[in-house]
Order: C-alpha cells, then sequence, then structure tokens
C-alpha cells in the first residue's frame, strides 16, 4: 500500500525544474542549425538527471532544461548563439556557442 503513495510523488517531482536560467543567459538566442556568418566559440555539453528512482523524467522537460544550462554556458564562452548538436541522449547533449554580434 506504502507503494501506491509514492506513485504521485514521483509523478509530481518528474515534472519539476531544477535548472534555472543565469544572469545574460536570457539573451542568448536558439537556433535550429548553425548561424551564417557568425564566430564558433566553441562546444559545451549539459547534462540533467533524466529519471528519478527508475521513472523517466517528462522529455520535454529535460530538453527544456538542457537548452536552458547550454544558454547559461555561452556568455561564459563569448556567445550569444548556440544550436544543438545532438538530441538528448540519456539527459545529456552537446550544443555548439557562436558569436553573431547581434
Amino acid at each position: 500500500m506504502r507503494h501506491l503513495l509514492l506513485i504521485p510523488f514521483f509523478a509530481v517531482l518528474s515534472a519539476c525544474t531544477w535548472v534555472h536560467m543565469a544572469p545574460g543567459a536570457s539573451s542568448v538566442r536558439v537556433a535550429a542549425s548553425p548561424p551564417v556568418g557568425c564566430d564558433k566559440r566553441g562546444e559545451v555539453e549539459v547534462a540533467v538527471k533524466h529519471s528519478i528512482a527508475f521513472i523517466d523524467r517528462n522529455p520535454l522537460r529535460v530538453r527544456e532544461e538542457l537548452e536552458t544550462l547550454a544558454r547559461n554556458e555561452a556568455p561564459g564562452l563569448g556567445a550569444d548563439t548556440i544550436h544543438p548538436l545532438s538530441d538528448p541522449i540519456r539527459g545529456a547533449q552537446r550544443w555548439a556557442a557562436w558569436h553573431c554580434g547581434g
């Protein structure tokens, strides 16, 4: 019976967001493909928990958190634009960072 009480707890927990936007990251643009006329500043790999206690988290929430983490990293690289280099795999994703000057 106690196990049934844990199901709603894990369902709510799987929808929680633990990643918050860092200062300066809100101005970082997310592009679907490599931007034209921009200087590549590097690549980052970001990761979040994709499951909790063997229960998969909402894939959309995981994607949102990975994007936020990548945007958080961009200002430190002098980048103002990022784009994904791969789809998320088990809560990890690689991104390219670019400086487009605008």
